[in-house]
């Protein structure tokens, strides 16, 4: 029965050098609602636009979740807090309703110590998040660039590796996708294993 659960597990997880192969199509929440509209009923309500208007069977499946979903402080174990009011119900229960319209759920996060919106970021946290965002079966993660010290490009970089390293290991499965301001991003890592995709501009 454990082997059966396990194989079953294996084959629910994409395997790590398949993510990224081909573009993570979908809807941004950003450039739409921006900060103010992330709420749970605002992205069950995208993620059903989505199938009802057809983008999802021509591969637009993912549902990214920008900056303002969690609250301006880490708890006392350091993990990131979905904003209890625009989550009342948690996020996990948003997810699995995303899931279950056939879509992939992807989520933000910041390699500072804040998000560019002020919320809180995953600097110094990176392992315990990448656990809880294995926990709550994110697809996709935006890993953006604001209020970290680390503005030249080597730190930069050792930023970005040590939350590519923390999903490596605590969570194979999700798309990682750098969201960094300089042109040096892209050709610095996209030879590299781990980074799925990078902004570009």
């Amino acid at each position: 029965m454990h082997r059966f659960l396990l194989a079953a597990l294996a084959a629910a997880t994409p395997q790590r050098h398949e993510i990224g192969k081909l573009p993570a199509l979908g809807y941004n929440t950003w450039n739409d609602v921006r900060c103010d509209g992330v709420e749970a009923t605002t992205i069950l309500s995208l993620a059903q636009g989505l199938v009802q208007s057809n983008f999802s069977q021509k591969g637009y499946t993912f549902l990214n979740v920008d900056d303002c979903w969690q609250a301006p402080l880490l708890n006392e174990k350091g993990e990131l807090v979905p904003d209890s009011l625009k989550f009342p119900d948690g996020l996990k229960v948003v997810v699995d309703k995303v899931h279950a319209l056939g879509l992939k759920f992807g989520l933000y996060a910041d390699r500072g110590f804040y998000t560019c919106a002020f919320r809180a970021g995953s600097r110094h946290h990176e392992r315990t998040h990448a656990k809880q965002f294995h926990a709550w079966q994110i697809d996709y993660l935006k890993y953006d660039s604001c209020w970290s010290p680390n503005l030249r490009r080597k730190g930069a970089l050792e930023d970005y590796a040590r939350m590519r390293d923390a999903l490596a290991q605590h969570a194979p499965g999700v798309h990682y996708s750098l969201c960094g301001w300089s042109s040096w991003y892209a050709p610095a890592v996209s030879g590299e294993e781990g980074y799925h995709s990078w902004r570009i501009s």
